[in-house]
């Protein structure tokens, strides 16, 4: 039982000396780094635009369900990617999987062509 204990103090070790680096440079960066504060720094500002008005706009529902569709569509390309890599290992089966699934991919993103989730109005 001890000796599978053992088997992690490499892992604790590396754990304590990844948060001691990070938490040092953020100490000795604090403390050697200039400090000059001006009004002009300490100005908000977002991509070197001056801000106007509330941050607390609140967001069309539609930007979310595009963003999160970009993001599955996105995701589920990447799978493409060691499927053609692998292609000639995998064989019949595999290209019969990969046509499963890009089905599957091509019914989802009609319905949501069909159901308007991509027009911005």
């Amino acid at each position: 039982m001890q000796s599978d204990q053992y088997n992690y103090i490499p892992i604790l070790m590396q754990f304590i000396l990844a948060v001691g680096f990070v938490v040092g440079t953020i100490i000795i960066s604090g403390k050697l780094g200039p400090k000059r504060s001006s009004e002009t720094k300490d100005k908000n500002f977002e991509c070197g635009i001056e801000s106007v008005g509330n941050a607390r706009i609140p967001f069309s529902v539609k930007y979310f369900l595009v963003a999160i569709l970009f993001v599955l569509f996105d995701v589920e390309v990447i799978f493409l990617y060691p499927w053609a890599v692998n292609f000639k290992e995998l064989g019949i089966e595999g290209m019969l999987k990969m046509i499963v699934f890009m089905s599957l991919l091509l019914v989802g993103f009609f319905y949501i062509i069909k159901k308007k989730a991509l027009d911005w109005e």
